[in-house]
């Protein structure tokens, strides 16, 4: 038995997957898929910081 990598998958379905990513999305597409994932992240966590201020200033403003 091999060593078990993140959600029970061993180092070969997970060299699979990046192969059948590969595939589908072509080696330009990856970086700017990975970019884009990487933007949404950041700008979750960043609301997730920030969200209770901007929530208020957000009532505010449609309360005018």
């Amino acid at each position: 038995m091999g060593t078990l990598l993140m959600f029970g998958l061993g180092m070969t379905e997970i060299l699979i997957i990046l192969l059948l990513v590969l595939l589908l999305f072509g080696g330009r597409r990856i970086p700017e898929l990975l970019r884009g994932l990487g933007r949404g992240i950041r700008d979750f966590k960043e609301e997730m910081k920030d969200g209770d201020g901007k929530s208020e200033e957000n009532k505010e403003t449609k309360g005018e």
